[in-house]
Parts: C-alpha cells; sequence; structure tokens
C-alpha cells in the first residue's frame, strides 16, 4: 500500500522530524501505519530524494525496511532542504521487491515522483495495456516492474505535451479508470511546485507539507478530501490550492 510525504518551502527544512524525529514520522508509519488500508506495515524498501543547494536533485533508495536501515539516521541528522519526497513500500501482489522499484522515481533532473496505492490488474494485463500508451522514450526508462514507474512514464508524457503538473497527474488517473480501479494517490514535485491526488487513501496536509497519515496529533493537520488534486507553489501560492475534482467523461488528450 505505501505511505508517503512531501513538502516545498521558501525556507530549507530538516529532514529530521520527517523521517525520524516527528511523534508519527515515516518510520512509525511504515512500520505501524494507522490509516491503511491493506497491509500492516511497509517492509519492501524506502526512498527519499531532495533538491540540494544547486538545485540538483539528490536520492537514496533501498529494498531494505526503513526501521532496519541505519542510513535513515544519517540523512535525517544531515539534509537540510527546501524541497523533498520521501516514501515507504508495500510491494503490490506481483511486483519484485528491488531498490529499482522503490520511490521516488526521477527523470530530467527535474521531478521527484511516488504512488501511494496500486493499480488493479496491474500484473494480469493491465500494466501491459499502459505501457502501450507511453512513449518509446519515456519507456526505455522504465527500470522496474513496479506500477508507480509506468504512471510516472506517463505523467511525464503529458508533461512533455504541456499539460501542466496537476492536469499531468489528472489525464493520468483518467487512463487508469478507463481500464480498471485502483488506489492513485499521487506525488509530484520540481522543488518549486508540489502537486499531489487524493484518490482512495488517505491524504493529508499542514503547511507546506503532505502526507499519507499526519505525522503529529495537531490540528493543523487536515484530510485532503478524496478524488481531487492539490498544488502548491512555494514562490507564489505559499498554501496548497484545491485545484481539480474529477468530473465525469471529460476529454483526456493523447500522449503522443
Amino acid at each position: 500500500m505505501c505511505r508517503h510525504l512531501a513538502f516545498v518551502s521558501a525556507v530549507p527544512q530538516p529532514l529530521h522530524a520527517l523521517l525520524v524525529g516527528a511523534p508519527h514520522s515515516l518510520v512509525d508509519q511504515a512500520r505501524a501505519p494507522r490509516l491503511q488500508t491493506w497491509g500492516d506495515d511497509n517492509p519492501d524498501g524506502w526512498g527519499v530524494g531532495w533538491f540540494d543547494d544547486q538545485g540538483r536533485i539528490q536520492r537514496y533508495r533501498t529494498a531494505a525496511p526503513i526501521w532496519d536501515d541505519p542510513e535513515v539516521e544519517q540523512l535525517a541528522a544531515t539534509v537540510t532542504t527546501r524541497a523533498a519526497l520521501a516514501a515507504v513500500r508495500l510491494a503490490s501482489p506481483g511486483a519484485t521487491v528491488t531498490a529499482a522499484g522503490t520511490a521516488p522515481f526521477t527523470a530530467d533532473g527535474r521531478w521527484l515522483f511516488s504512488l501511494n496505492g496500486s493499480v488493479e490488474g496491474f500484473y494480469d494485463g493491465v500494466g501491459d495495456e499502459l505501457r502501450k500508451l507511453a512513449s518509446p522514450r519515456r519507456l526505455a526508462a522504465v527500470e522496474s516492474d513496479a506500477d508507480t514507474e509506468v504512471l510516472f512514464a506517463l505523467v511525464l508524457d503529458f508533461l512533455d505535451a504541456g499539460a501542466s503538473p496537476a492536469d499531468a497527474l489528472r489525464h493520468v488517473i483518467d487512463l487508469v479508470e478507463e481500464r480498471t480501479t485502483g488506489r492513485l494517490n499521487l506525488l509530484l514535485t520540481d522543488g518549486h511546485v508540489l502537486v499531489a491526488s487524493a484518490w482512495g487513501s488517505s491524504l493529508f496536509r499542514a503547511s507546506s507539507l503532505l502526507a499519507s497519515e499526519p505525522l503529529a496529533d495537531d490540528p493543523t493537520w487536515q484530510p485532503v478530501p478524496d478524488r481531487s488534486v492539490l498544488t502548491l507553489d512555494a514562490a507564489t501560492h505559499p498554501a496548497f490550492r484545491h485545484v481539480f475534482v474529477r468530473s465525469a467523461n471529460e476529454n483526456v488528450p493523447k500522449t503522443r
């Protein structure tokens, strides 16, 4: 099922609270999630991506559980950044457990991406259908058998075609729902803009931070309405904007 979180901010923030320091940090959400609807924990790897002082993406991924990985303490103690995305993984049935299949995924030296959820039937034919929709260029960069990475390839195709980040997520959700069902909580950031969908799984927001579950029992954490897309631009819109609730029968442009 997975848990994930991300933030963008005008002021650099340490990763410590997000990963290990908060009362319900990512380590705690991995080992003892409170709102996860499938699976009791997330033992199949974890990863974090962030933007350094020059705006370059740095990333760490492993197939080890976050609670057994000593590197998490090192990253928590040393990394300060204006934007980051981190995730813990419970692999979907049929998926291979490898670091290559663990979020966050990255592309073009610009984007970080993750999925909290799964595409129903992905390993029973739906994945093949979705791969056929991706451009050869983006499909060639797919390294794992994870449904997340195929969805990312499709998101990138829509971005390449000129879609906004929010619309790119929305169109990929439509492509999936034309073929199957799924839990499709997507996160996408370029270090300046953060876009997310709440689609079948829990998502909460507080200030410039989004997370599958609140990091603390604090009233500032508010649930994001299901079947919606949010966007935050750290430079021009310091608060999240609720930009879309899906309406039926919308036209989806071609990705290529």
